[in-house]
């Protein structure tokens, strides 16, 4: 198997409505499944160091299917190195379930970061109270402690794109 699907593009490939970015992600089919859903929402893909697997790890690649040619993605060697290249850190939200505001409040713009934590843990304390005003959840009625990463990710993109979509 190639891996010249893992070398990150040198060009944009398309201007991003929004940035998903995955502080320290842990499972592959995870990472993968929200590539594709990124390729799917014209959204960028930021990996923030370390990860759990290799970046050529072969359910990554399964998961994201045939799309990973088409997705526009980035590594970053920790989140102050991802943080210094956001051009307005008050358009970055925070999604945890320990927040209070409600993703269904929130007014997100075309080049909004989304950040999302580790699966395992999620994003520290520390960071969420760093960013309080702009961390965000996504209400839960059942009797579930989280969403998937993939899906929690799904809900937050293509809730930033039905609040846009009347701009495209």
């Amino acid at each position: 198997m190639s891996d010249d699907w893992a070398i990150e593009p040198k060009e944009e490939r398309y201007k991003a409505l929004f940035h998903c970015v995955l502080f320290e992600p842990e499972i592959p089919q995870n990472t993968g499944n929200i590539g594709r859903t990124c390729v799917g929402a014209q959204s960028h893909l930021h990996l923030i160091k370390p990860f759990k697997f290799e970046i050529t790890d072969r359910n990554l690649k399964r998961s994201g299917l045939d799309y990973w040619p088409h997705l526009q993605w980035k590594t970053h060697d920790s989140y102050g190195d991802w943080l210094s290249g956001v051009e307005n850190p008050n358009r970055v939200f925070y999604f945890s379930k320990k927040a209070e505001k409600s993703l269904f409040d929130t007014h997100f713009q075309q080049g909004d970061s989304f950040v999302f934590g580790p699966e395992t843990r999620g994003l520290s304390e520390s960071l969420l109270e760093a960013h309080d005003a702009q961390a965000i959840q996504i209400p839960l009625y059942g009797p579930i402690r989280s969403l998937n990463l993939a899906t929690a990710v799904a809900v937050g993109l293509f809730e930033g794109l039905r609040q846009i979509r009347s701009d495209h």
